[in-house]
């Protein structure tokens, strides 16, 4: 399974790192060892100072698709989650400076959370979707999917073009605003229309 990313989804995100809005999704990748195993602590890594959190709604590919048109994007999920991309900032930030890409600060073991999984029929309207993140009990990151610049089923019809998606592939569908940094012992939960997706601590 691969794990793919998209980057400058939220426009408020996007003008809190004085980034310029880009004109197609940005895309990028985790590999499956980028994924934090259940019940285990984020631990920040040696080489980086400054680790973000980025909650980000996710969603699992059901079924084999290439070149998927956006009104059938449905029928290739049943699944909705919520997760986080941590970031090394600082890394990336020299990475971005240097013209080079971003893997190092965006792919590093443990880097994707993946919470639970929920039926998406339990949601009257995927393009409304509550979510946010609490660190140590305070709201840092509060979303919706309808402020997203490209809706999931966009996103799906997107990346199909280069990438052949298949079963169990999981797409990271972009952070709304409030990224920051992470410290030891820091608990950080996620929630789905008020209800607990994930809880991990940081070490």
């Amino acid at each position: 399974m691969k794990i793919i990313c998209i980057g400058r989804n939220y426009t408020k995100h996007i003008e809190e790192l004085q980034n310029e809005r880009p004109d197609e999704p940005v895309v990028f990748l985790k590999p499956d060892s980028a994924i934090l195993l259940k019940q285990h602590p984020f631990v920040i890594p040696e080489f980086s100072d400054d680790i973000h959190h980025e909650v980000e709604i996710i969603v699992r590919i059901n079924k084999v698709g290439k070149y998927i048109d956006a009104k059938f994007a449905p029928n290739y999920y049943d699944e909705i989650g919520l997760g986080i991309d941590f970031t090394a900032r600082d890394l990336q930030a020299k990475l971005k400076e240097k013209e080079l890409p971003w893997e190092k600060a965006k792919a590093f073991d443990g880097s994707a959370v993946i919470g639970n999984f929920l039926s998406k029929k339990d949601f009257s309207s995927i393009e409304n979707i509550n979510f946010e993140l609490k660190s140590n009990g305070i709201t840092v990151q509060k979303g919706n999917t309808s402020h997203m610049l490209w809706k999931i089923d966009e996103l799906i019809a997107y990346v199909s073009q280069f990438f052949t998606l298949k079963i169990g592939d999981i797409i990271f569908t972009g952070t709304p605003e409030g990224v920051a940094r992470v410290k030891p012992n820091d608990i950080l939960e996620g929630f789905i229309e008020d209800k607990k997706n994930f809880r991990i601590q940081v070490k």
